[in-house]
């Protein structure tokens, strides 16, 4: 892996990293701040924690997102003329009044052309790559245990074709669901077929809601499902990246985990949210926000939070893993949660006014939220001269 031209699928759940031929090198489960399952994008040349689909007798692959949507298609060629197609999504869609956005990547493998051979590789690594799964097997399905979680594979390809990692003739249509350890309610192609009209639909209605300018649109588009995809929207928080360790500059080991809230991206965030007129997803954030104000004691934040508003996000380093083109440290977690950061008060301070004067929303500005507001105020009164560690968060050094 020795670029970063990735596509991104996800649900506001789960996200994952697919490289141009098909391979997923970054993910993690059961969630977008979880163990990362799939981490070859930090272990480059260790052939494990990856996801692949290969032709044999590869020559070249191209990808693109489904139009308006969170889909991937990657296409590949081989030498003999055999094309294949494998799309990539993670369900999301509205089910019983609410949006089902289950732990799972799918994965629909397709012959467009010739007969092509395809080579299946699947070997996740628990513990962040630290704890090699135990394998056991169904009829249908594959399941990679650990102590902590179990993920399963349901799939109508041959399962021992996958664990034997065995090419065969794509001379059907195959899908692959990788989740929880849950059975199917339905046939493995009908139940991928569901899922895949639902996500394609659902994010297309998304993209039909937004308000965006009559030029840039495709980048305007991709730039507002990219940003939706950080959203964890079960509390509302927005992540500053999907990934950790992806090194500042090279041989300088400021690789940091970005897959937490920082607060002084509150307004910027919010700013975005609020011209592409994605209401919802603003106001869940604002509340996200509003909760942390809510709970802190005597008025003071930290300048990053956890995707639940956990506190406790101490940084280790992960040795086994050597870093994206072997540029380490890996990292897991963010020392820059205990720094002093006193711009993070004017930050909250006016992403929150939008509660008050956006009449679109459904839970406007109130006293209360006003008195939060007018204690963080008064608190950036307090400090703004006090020395911090600054935007770009200097460990060793506090200036004013």
């Amino acid at each position: 892996m020795n670029n970063l031209d990735l596509g991104v699928i996800g649900n506001c759940n789960i996200a994952a990293l697919v490289d141009a031929q098909a391979t997923i090198v970054w993910g993690c489960f059961p969630r977008m701040d979880g163990d990362a399952v799939f981490h070859a994008l930090l272990n480059e040349g260790k052939n494990d924690g990856m996801f692949s689909i290969e032709l044999v007798d590869q020559l070249h692959s191209d990808q693109a997102y489904l139009p308006n949507s969170a889909i991937l298609r990657t296409t590949l060629y081989d030498h003999h003329g055999g094309i294949a197609e494998v799309v990539d999504f993670a369900p999301r869609f509205a089910l019983y009044e609410r949006i089902f956005r289950p732990p799972m990547i799918v994965r629909r493998i397709r012959a467009i052309q010739g007969r092509p051979r395809v080579l299946v590789r699947l070997r996740p690594g628990f513990e962040n790559g630290g704890l090699k799964p135990q394998l056991t097997r169904g009829s249908n399905h594959l399941r990679y245990v650990s102590p902590a979680q179990t993920l399963r594979l349901t799939t109508n390809a041959p399962v021992s074709y996958i664990t034997e990692e065995r090419p065969f003739v794509l001379d059907r249509p195959i899908d692959m669901l990788l989740g929880s350890d849950e059975s199917l309610q339905a046939g493995v192609e009908t139940t991928a077929r569901d899922l895949f009209e639902r996500t394609l639909d659902h994010w297309r209605s998304w993209v039909r809601s937004l308000s965006i300018p009559f030029e840039w649109q495709d980048a305007v588009i991709r730039a507002a499902i990219t940003l939706k995809l950080c959203n964890f929207e079960e509390t509302g928080a927005i992540v500053a990246a999907l990934t950790t360790s992806i090194p500042e500059a090279p041989e300088t080991e400021r690789n940091w985990d970005y897959r937490f809230c920082w607060l002084r991206d509150a307004y910027f965030v919010i700013h975005a949210l609020n011209r592409l007129g994605v209401t919802r997803t603003m106001e869940d954030y604002l509340r996200f926000i509003n909760d942390i104000v809510e709970e802190a004691q005597d008025g003071e934040l930290r300048p990053v939070y956890g995707i639940t508003r956990d506190t406790s996000i101490d940084e280790i380093t992960i040795p086994h893993l050597a870093g994206y083109r072997a540029f380490g440290p890996v990292r897991v977690g963010n020392q820059a949660h205990i720094q002093i950061q006193n711009d993070v008060y004017g930050s909250v301070v006016l992403a929150s006014t939008h509660a008050f004067f956006d009449q679109r929303l459904a839970h406007p500005g109130n006293t209360a939220l006003f008195e939060q507001l007018e204690r963080l105020g008064n608190r950036a009164v307090a400090v703004f001269d006090k020395p911090d560690a600054g935007p770009w968060e200097l460990r060793t050094i506090a200036s004013v």
